[in-house]
């Protein structure tokens, strides 16, 4: 890993205020991995803000769209590789570019990831959300009614811990999890790569889990689990 080369930063306010801009105008953030799932056979990246705690998710246009194998990649002292959830990755925005659905979302600039060093699995508890609950009891929530600002997303990205956690394949081959949540039941669909291995080995899981609003699908956005830890 690196050592010691990089400097702390903080994270440019999501409301457009002034936040740390580098030489050549754009946005430094230190970010940790809390997702790298599917989108489009693509990549679905997001994270915490080391400082702030703030979740950013990098996209590759002002429209949220999705990262490219290449785009979603970080460079270390050992070579490029794609980024992995718990690692501090310094990345660099051209813009904050928020959708009504997914608030959180920043340009890339193109310039290349960096890795600087990495969390345990441990320190996940210091990163967790605390909703009363997942965008209302269901599995979607209604793009309309986002759009018209009746089910105003303050954000799109929870890390939470949750109970009875169980991942499995539906009658459609389909990834999900069902799990309780303060006491509501939820079953979502699962982005998370991991999943096969981890089904297929039976890997113990924290019961942490990284939740998104996706994109607009059919006149709704769809919830997902983009991690499972």
């Amino acid at each position: 890993m690196h050592k010691g080369i990089f400097r702390t930063l903080s994270c440019y306010a999501p409301d457009g205020q002034s936040g740390p801009m580098n030489e050549a105008n754009t946005i430094d953030m230190e970010i940790i991995i809390l997702a790298n799932s599917v989108k489009h056979h693509q990549h679905c990246v997001a994270g915490k803000c080391t400082t702030s705690r703030q979740w950013v998710r990098p996209v590759s246009n002002t429209n949220g769209a999705e990262l490219s194998h290449e785009q979603a990649q970080c460079q270390n002292p050992h070579g490029t590789f794609n980024v992995k959830p718990l690692q501090k990755i310094i990345m660099n925005f051209s813009a904050h570019a928020p959708l009504a659905h997914q608030p959180e979302n920043y340009v890339i600039d193109g310039v290349a990831w960096r890795q600087n060093y990495k969390i345990t699995e441990n320190e996940l508890n210091q990163y967790l959300d605390q909703p009363s609950d997942i965008w209302g009891n269901t599995d979607r929530v209604n793009h309309a009614l986002i759009l018209s600002g009746q089910i105003p997303i303050g954000q799109s990205l929870y890390l939470i811990a949750v109970d009875n956690l169980n991942l499995y394949k539906n009658q459609y081959d389909r990834r999900r999890a069902s799990f309780s949540y303060r006491g509501t039941n939820y079953d979502f669909a699962v982005t998370d790569p991991n999943f096969d291995r981890i089904t297929q080995n039976n890997e113990t899981i924290k019961g942490i889990i990284c939740v998104s609003l996706g994109e607009e699908y059919q006149g709704s956005c769809f919830k997902l689990v983009a991690t499972v830890f």
